[in-house]
């Protein structure tokens, strides 16, 4: 079938709505009309090839949409079911038996490869493959050809074009702290920058019951919607001559938990050295290949801290977008404040927006719900 797709064609390039086919799906896949889908961070990152998908792709990770066929195997939906398209896994590694799928042993392959595991795509033009299975879905389009395992259904009493992003930046913020941290009723948190996953952190640690949660960030209108959404003290770094003693300042001590989301090294020691003794601070935030930090070993032995990195909040999506969703109905985890939306051919503002700060979470409407 003929469909819209914004294609990316060359690194750094831009995001072309293109007419391309797309194949039936294999017993396994769904053929998902896409309704939403959000623009993340990661998109940019391999547009830039900072993590080198082959091109030319079609990018896109955190679809929603609507059923329209499924493969001969599938069992758990159905044309006419709502969805939201998440990460892929294999399902049959270590990890991904155990409940963390976030680290299973092929993911790279099965999110960044672009193509099915035999080496196809389910997308050409003029006869020849564009690589369209980034994140099992390549959701920059009018229909994306996801998996069974990464399409969640969802109910029909919340908008479907907003429930897009949390199949990757949402859960990953708020899973790195629900799931990941843990922090107890009390604990002090400190979150380094405050796009839609550190903000989803924000959030999540207010969830939790942290008595202390510092948003930090340079951008202004980010710094007063963390205030609005949790955060009980905000630091802009552009504004103090030390961002960890103004975190310090803030909370009275050190914090119990950090959260980094920037991919910038040196606000990943900042994260550190804010930790108090046996803290833990999670990576989230995702630098280019290659990019290596340094830091005290003998800082880490003595006071007992953790570093751990953090894969999409470390969620099994079928169990954890439900469980967002129910407390977005219960006005507990309010993402939708995120969100600005953008019709469909507007991609490229809305990336604009995105990579200026001036938007949070941009969100093309492909499609009606």
């Amino acid at each position: 079938m003929e469909i819209r797709a914004a294609v990316t064609e060359e690194e750094g390039g831009a995001f072309e709505v293109q007419t391309l086919e797309l194949e039936e799906p294999d017993a396994n896949e769904v053929v998902v009309r896409v309704v939403g889908a959000g623009v993340c961070h990661t998109d940019m990152i391999v547009r830039d090839q900072e993590y080198p998908s082959p091109l030319p792709i079609v990018l896109g990770h955190e679809g929603s949409g609507v059923v329209e066929s499924v493969g001969s195997a599938v069992s758990t939906v159905e044309p006419g079911d709502r969805v939201v398209m998440s990460f892929d896994s294999d399902g049959t590694c270590r990890h991904c038996r155990e409940g963390h799928p976030a680290y299973c042993e092929d993911f790279f392959a099965h999110n960044f490869g672009g193509l099915r595991p035999d080496g196809t795509s389910p997308l050409s033009r003029d006869g020849e493959p564009v690589h369209g299975r980034f994140f099992g879905q390549s959701s920059f389009a009018t229909h994306a050809m996801a998996t069974e395992r990464n399409v969640v259904p969802v109910d029909d009493d919340v908008p479907l074009e907003l429930l897009g992003p949390l199949g990757c930046g949402v859960q990953t913020g708020a899973g790195g702290v629900i799931n990941t941290l843990d922090p107890q009723a009390g604990s002090t948190i400190a979150v380094f920058g405050a796009g839609s996953v550190g903000l989803s952190a924000v959030m999540a640690a207010d969830l939790k019951g942290c008595t202390d949660v510092v948003s930090i960030d340079l951008k202004r209108n980010r710094l007063e919607k963390a205030a609005e959404l949790g955060a009980t003290a905000t630091v802009n770094p552009e504004a103090v001559d030390d961002v960890v003693a103004a975190v310090r300042e803030a909370t009275g001590g050190a914090v119990d938990y950090a959260v980094e989301t920037t991919g910038v090294a040196a606000v990943a020691q900042q994260a550190i050295d804010s930790l108090t003794q046996r803290g833990t601070v999670g990576i989230i935030g995702a630098p280019p290949l290659g990019t290596e930090a340094s830091f005290d070993v003998n800082d880490l032995i003595l006071n007992g801290r953790t570093v751990t990195g953090i894969v999409e909040g470390d969620s099994t999506p079928t169990e954890f977008i439900p469980d967002l969703i129910e407390l977005y109905r219960q006005g507990k985890f309010p993402f939708d404040e995120l969100v600005t939306y953008y019709d469909f051919e507007e991609i490229e503002q809305a990336v604009a927006d995105s990579e200026s700060g001036e938007t949070i979470k941009p969100v093309l409407r492909v499609s009606e719900p």
